[in-house]
């Protein structure tokens, strides 16, 4: 009876050891000074603490890597770079375990692990894992050169990288037939079942006489050996090393609020300049995400930007700041990428969202904004300057009288701070809510809910001022903190004790943003107040019975998770929710976002149009939303499209006031 395990250098003997390690050492030897190169790259950038909370960032990091979570978000392709991931990954363990019995526990210690019932296991699921990573490497072999996705870059490095592997992993089934053919087939054939693929390998060579099979057994380790040598120390030169930099940058991870943005010391009187215009102005972070690319191109599949004919792609992006990088530390980054290219994101976040490589693409664009803004008094556009000089002395981009923000409030029971401040929550109403005529419709709406609810609600009036988002995510960082410290003293000189918002916009910066500045009062959205108000029988709703699609803005869903409440709400008034084929955290922005809600939109196709098409495909006739910014592209998006017989723009609080029980 034969023991079940294999003679691991069988026919090739321990004389290769020395010339085995030997090209080991040589190739982690060119592996480590090919990173090395690297790490000269990175340090042109600032310095950025991303080493903080050790242990927390290697558990996110394994959940994330060895789980292929975001890779696993893309169906077909996403499926098979996860199922060849893990294939290979066995593959390496089992090499591993190999190396750990062979070259130190045996020799060492006379333990033997390969064997028995574990042998018959780690055959098996080695030739399943190897199986595996080829069949999965011919389906992307044939995505990549035959198919040819629209967007996606092949170079020299994907031809390495197809033909290395497959090599590898080819290679090593041949080793392993030619060896069974030699030994298992004729001496313990019960064992030979235990790995299926190399069994079918074997019979293919059993008619070869031994000598031959000797021969062609030693020829084949010797190319797998350089093969697998080769790949180890070409990993820092191609493609490769995003084996290595995608890892890391799950542990390099901004564990931060989802919407983040360092707050400027506009005082450091050391500060040569604001935001980044040179290679050296980025960390080294930003630099790093060049190498961690897997110009996968998802981020430039998703970005609304891109997909409506402007100039940005999210990928080449990246990869022009890594380019730059390699071209000195003082070359000019925004030349590079041009300034066409920086003003059209919408910062929806889309591209960060479904990025495999974990890479941080917004905050890149907001920084190369703040120096055109701050430095060079560039802006996309004289409508952008204007609106910026209007909230500068108007506290609005519209540029209307300060002292009517109030206005629309008058006949409804509703308190002025400045009058009576005895109320329940402070109703941040924001810019469009307060001056423009559709929203006023949703601002009333919402005072009107409240009031049914029995909550006392109170308005600053005159006294509020732009929250200054739109400004700060067109770059001018100053205008933005000085209109948020004037809404933080004055909203502090209340005792305010709760914030709601009907703009998803002034939630994120009150709720986030202030943070920086010294505000901690609770912020919550409309939404998530209106489902709890509901789910608590303080507002009674009658359900009537309607159809729509509903529209997830961008700073609701992607940057706060608020998915399922504006749903549940909706289906509380009777809604029949149709989701349009983007919805969730692939949803499509409206294109207002990133402070574009100011700009023109002079290139390409309206991303508001492209949006409402969407909506127009699922046969619903109504199209809610929950957001000012997104209602107001919306009504111009119908239009422009020429849908206004066919959809019409709502906003959530609209629909529950129809509904209210009398």
């Amino acid at each position: 009876m034969f023991e079940a395990t294999r003679e691991i250098y069988w026919n090739v003997g321990h004389g290769v050891l020395i010339p085995m390690y030997l090209f080991a050492i040589i190739a982690i030897g060119i592996l480590v000074y090919g990173f090395k190169k690297r790490l000269e790259l990175y340090k042109i950038g600032r310095p950025l603490n991303r080493f903080d909370n050790k242990a927390e960032r290697f558990q996110f990091m394994l959940k994330n890597v060895i789980g292929q979570i975001k890779v696993l978000r893309v169906p077909g392709p996403g499926i098979a770079h996860a199922l060849f991931f893990w294939g290979f990954l066995l593959l390496t363990i089992g090499t591993t375990l190999v190396f750990l019995q062979a070259d130190i526990l045996h020799p060492l210690l006379g333990i033997k692990f390969l064997k028995g019932a574990f042998y018959k296991l780690f055959s098996l699921t080695l030739d399943i894992a190897g199986l595996i990573a080829i069949l999965m490497m011919i389906g992307l072999f044939v995505r990549r050169f035959f198919v040819k996705p629209e967007g996606l870059e092949t170079s020299k490095d994907d031809y390495i990288m197809h033909g290395l592997l497959f090599a590898i992993l080819i290679t090593g089934f041949l080793i392993e037939g030619v060896r069974m053919a030699a030994t298992e087939l004729k001496v313990n054939p019960s064992l030979a079942v235990w790995s299926p693929i190399g069994l079918m390998v074997a019979k293919m060579f059993s008619g070869m006489n031994e000598s031959s099979l000797l021969s062609l057994h030693i020829g084949l380790w010797w190319i797998h050996m350089f093969l697998a040598f080769g790949f180890i120390a070409s990993i820092p030169y191609i493609k490769f090393r995003h084996i290595f930099t995608t890892s890391a940058n799950y542990f390099f991870n901004d564990f931060r609020q989802k919407g983040s943005i360092d707050t400027i010391d506009l005082e450091n009187e050391e500060a040569e300049s604001f935001g980044v215009s040179k290679v050296n102005e980025f960390t080294w972070k930003d630099i790093f995400d060049s190498d961690a690319c897997t110009k996968c191109k998802r981020c430039q599949d998703r970005c609304p930007a891109y997909n409506t004919g402007k100039p940005l792609s999210p990928m080449k992006l990246i990869l022009d700041i890594g380019e730059a990088a390699v071209n000195g530390a003082e070359t000019n980054v925004i030349e590079k990428i041009s300034t066409d290219v920086i003003w059209s994101c919408t910062t929806c976040r889309a591209c960060q969202e479904i990025c495999p490589a974990n890479n941080e693409h917004v905050n890149k664009i907001i920084e190369m904004r703040r120096n055109l803004v701050l430095m060079e008094g560039e802006f996309p556009g004289e409508e952008v300057m204007m609106a910026m000089n209007n909230v500068e002395v108007n506290g609005n981009p519209m540029g209307l009288g300060f002292a009517s923000r109030g206005d629309w409030a008058e006949g409804l029971d509703v308190k002025v701070m400045s009058e009576d401040s005895d109320v329940d929550i402070l109703y941040f109403v924001g810019c469009y809510a307060s001056f423009d005529k559709r929203n006023q419709q949703v601002a009333k709406s919402f005072i009107k809910l409240c009031n049914a609810a029995g909550i006392k609600v109170g308005i600053l009036g005159k006294e509020e001022k732009c929250c200054g988002e739109p400004v700060r995510k067109m770059g001018n960082e100053y205008l933005y903190q000085m209109v948020a410290m004037e809404n933080i003293e004055t909203i502090k000189s209340y005792n305010v004790k709760k914030i709601v918002t009907t703009c998803p916009h002034c939630f994120n910066t009150l709720g986030r943003d202030y943070k920086d500045l010294g505000f901690d009062i609770e912020v919550e959205h409309y939404t998530t107040f209106l489902r709890r108000l509901i789910n608590d029988g303080k507002l009674k709703i009658k359900p009537v019975s309607f159809e729509c699609t509903y529209h997830d803005s961008c700073y609701i869903g992607r940057y706060m998770d608020i998915f399922e409440e504006p749903r549940e709400v909706l289906k509380a008034a009777g809604g029949n929710i149709k989701e349009m084929s983007k919805n969730r955290l692939e949803s499509f922005c409206c294109g207002a976002g990133g402070g574009r809600i100011i700009a023109e939109e002079s290139i390409g196709e309206k991303i508001s149009v492209k949006r409402v098409k969407m909506a127009e495909e699922t046969g619903a006739n109504m199209l809610v939303s929950n957001c000012p910014f997104c209602l107001t592209m919306f009504e111009d998006g119908v239009k422009m499209a020429e849908l206004d017989e066919k959809l019409k723009p709502r906003d959530l609080a609209e629909l529950l006031v129809e509904r209210l029980e009398s």
